[in-house]
C-alpha cells in the first residue's frame, strides 16, 4: 500500500501533514461564505484512510460533539493511514438548530445527488464526488429525530458480515438490523462498496454525555482494530459484546394525549409490562400502554404530548442467539 499524496477538493495534503480545507459550495443571503471544515491528519505510513461525520442534522448535537471530541484528543492523529474529520456536514442545519437544509430538504435523503439540483443535492453531489471516494471506512454519527431518545447503536445492513465484524469492534451497546433506504448517505456508501458504520444515540438538540462517550469509545476500539490509533491512547473495553436486533416494532399511542413513560430507553421488558401512560389534560381519561412482547426497549418518545399513532417507544421482536445477542431494524 503506497502513501501518495491525497488531493481533495484541489488541495494536496502529503503523507505526514495536517491540513484543514474549507469545503465552500454556497452563501447566505448576505454573501457570507458558508463553509464547512474537512479537517484531515495524515501519517508518514501507508494505512487506511478512514471518514468521519457528523451534523448531517443539522439539530442532531451528539454526533457533532463525538467528531470534535475525536479532534480535540488527538484521537485523529493516526499511526498509520488517514483519518479525515467532518463535524457538521449540514452547516446550514447547524445554524438553524434544524434538522434540514433551508429548502425543507433533508440532506440524508439526498445522496449521491445532483450538480444542479437543490442545496442539499448539491451538497450531496460535490461531498460524493470529491471527498468520500477517498474513504475506505466511513462512521456517520446521528441522534433520534424529534423528542424520540435512540438508545446508542450501530444500524448497519443485514447479512453484510464484514459489517457485522465492524460493529462488533466498535461495540456498541446494541447493532440494529437496518436495510439501506435510497438516496441515504449509507447506502451511497454501500454502492461505492466502502464499509459504513452508522452510529445513532440520544435525540435532537441535546448534548448527552452518556451517549458521547459510547459514540467515541467506539471510534477508539475501531481505530485501534485498523492499528491506526497511537500508543499513547487509551482503548476502553466495553463490559460486553452488543445486543443483536434483527427485528423490532414501534409501538404506538391509541390515544392522544399527555404522555407519562415509566421505563427508561436500553431496558429489556417481559410481554405486557408497563410502560407508560397516556392521560387527557381533565382528569377523566387514563390509557395504559403496555409491551406487546418481551424484548429490548431501543427507542422512547420524550415528547410530552402525542397523537393518536405516534410512535412512543421501538422494541425488539426476536430471541436469536443465546449469548445474549438478541434483535431490530431502523
Amino acid at each position: 500500500m503506497k502513501n501518495n499524496n491525497l488531493i481533495i477538493l484541489g488541495e494536496t495534503i502529503k503523507p505526514g501533514q495536517s491540513k484543514t480545507i474549507n469545503f465552500s459550495f454556497a452563501k447566505l443571503y448576505t454573501s457570507t461564505k458558508v463553509e464547512i471544515p474537512v479537517i484531515i491528519e495524515r501519517s508518514k505510513k501507508a494505512g487506511p484512510t478512514v471518514l468521519l461525520t457528523g451534523g448531517i442534522h443539522g439539530d442532531e448535537i451528539n454526533g457533532v460533539e463525538i467528531v470534535r471530541q475525536v479532534i480535540a484528543k488527538k484521537i485523529n492523529k493516526p499511526r498509520i493511514g488517514t483519518i479525515i474529520c467532518i463535524p457538521i456536514l449540514n452547516i446550514f442545519g447547524f445554524l438553524n438548530a434544524d434538522r434540514a437544509f433551508p429548502d425543507g430538504r433533508d440532506l440524508n435523503r439526498s445522496f449521491p445527488g445532483t450538480k444542479t439540483g437543490s442545496l442539499a443535492s448539491r451538497v450531496a453531489y460535490h461531498f460524493t464526488k470529491e471527498i468520500l471516494p477517498h474513504a475506505d471506512y466511513c462512521l456517520d454519527f446521528h441522534t433520534g429525530g424529534a423528542q424520540r431518545f435512540n438508545a446508542p447503536q450501530v444500524r448497519i445492513s443485514p447479512d453484510n458480515e464484514q459489517l457485522l465484524e465492524l460493529s462488533n469492534i466498535f461495540n456498541a451497546p446494541f447493532t440494529v438490523f437496518s436495510s439501506n433506504l435510497n438516496k441515504t448517505y449509507r447506502n451511497t456508501c454501500n454502492g461505492m462498496g466502502i464499509p459504513i458504520l452508522l452510529f445513532e444515540g440520544g435525540k435532537s438538540l441535546e448534548s448527552n454525555k452518556y451517549i458521547v462517550k459510547e459514540g467515541f469509545d467506539g471510534v477508539v476500539r475501531f481505530l485501534n482494530h485498523l492499528k491506526m490509533l497511537g500508543e499513547e491512547h487509551k482503548i476502553v473495553e466495553a463490559k460486553k459484546p452488543p445486543v443483536l436486533i434483527e427485528k423490532s416494532r414501534w409501538i404506538r399511542a391509541q390515544r392522544s394525549g399527555l404522555l407519562h413513560v415509566k421505563i427508561d430507553c436500553n431496558k429489556y421488558v417481559e410481554k405486557d409490562e408497563f410502560l407508560a401512560t397516556i392521560t387527557d389534560p381533565y382528569g377523566t381519561m387514563r390509557f395504559k400502554v403496555t409491551a406487546p412482547n418481551a424484548g429490548y426497549i431501543i427507542n422512547v418518545n420524550h415528547a410530552p404530548i402525542v397523537n393518536q399513532g405516534d410512535a412512543i417507544f421501538h422494541i425488539s421482536t426476536e430471541k436469536t442467539d443465546p449469548k445474549g445477542v438478541l434483535e431490530s431494524g431502523e
